[in-house]
C-alpha cells in the first residue's frame, strides 16, 4: 500500500532533451579529438569524463563514425498512454482512492492503480509496469503514516506543551 508523491527526477532520473544534447555535444567533441589522434587520457582530461567512457566512444566512433556517437533519444520503452492520458491519470490519482470507489481505506495500491488504468483507458499493465509508469510520471511510493481519523492535532500540541514539559522536568 502506498501514497504517491512527486519525485524530483521523473522518468527514472533520465535526461531531458537538453541534457541528452549536451552529452551528445561532448561525444562529438571527442570525435574531433579521435580524428586528430589525441590519446585517450588526454581526451578524458579535456572533456572531464572517465577513461572508460572515452574508450567506449572511440570504439563506437571507429565502427560508425560520428553517427555512432549521436544520441538514441530517451531510454526505455515507449509509454502506452498518451501525454493527455498521463495528465488525466495524475489528476485522478490526486483525487484519492475514495473518489474512485475504494472506500475501505485511503491508500493507492499498485493493483488498484492497474485496475483504474484498465477501466479508464482500456490499457492493461502488470504491477511492475504500473510501478515503472508512476515513476516515469514522477510519483514515488511512500509508506503511509497510520494515524487514527479521530486524531486531534490541537490536543496533541497542547499535551506536548503542558503535560510533556511537566513530565520532563
Amino acid at each position: 500500500m502506498l501514497y504517491l508523491v512527486r519525485v524530483r527526477y521523473p522518468d527514472g532520473g533520465g535526461l531531458t532533451a537538453e541534457g541528452r544534447a549536451r552529452r551528445e555535444a561532448v561525444r562529438l567533441q571527442a570525435a574531433e579529438l579521435f580524428a586528430r589522434d589525441v590519446p585517450v587520457p588526454e581526451i578524458a582530461r579535456r572533456l572531464r569524463v572517465s577513461h572508460n567512457a572515452v574508450y567506449v566512444w572511440r570504439r563506437r566512433w571507429r565502427s560508425g563514425g560520428e553517427a555512432g556517437l549521436v544520441s538514441n533519444g530517451p531510454s526505455g520503452t515507449e509509454c502506452r498512454l498518451a501525454p493527455e492520458q498521463l495528465d488525466q491519470l495524475a489528476a485522478v490519482l490526486r483525487e484519492g482512492p475514495a473518489a474512485h470507489g475504494y472506500t475501505e481505506d485511503q491508500r493507492w495500491t499498485l493493483a488498484r492503480m492497474a485496475e483504474l488504468i484498465a477501466r479508464l483507458f482500456g490499457v492493461r499493465y502488470t504491477l511492475r509496469g504500473v510501478s515503472l509508469l508512476l515513476h516515469r510520471m514522477g510519483f514515488s511510493p511512500q509508506m503511509p503514516a497510520h494515524r487514527p481519523i479521530e486524531r486531534d492535532e490541537d490536543k496533541i500540541a497542547t499535551w506536548r506543551e503542558e503535560v510533556w514539559q511537566q513530565a520532563k522536568d
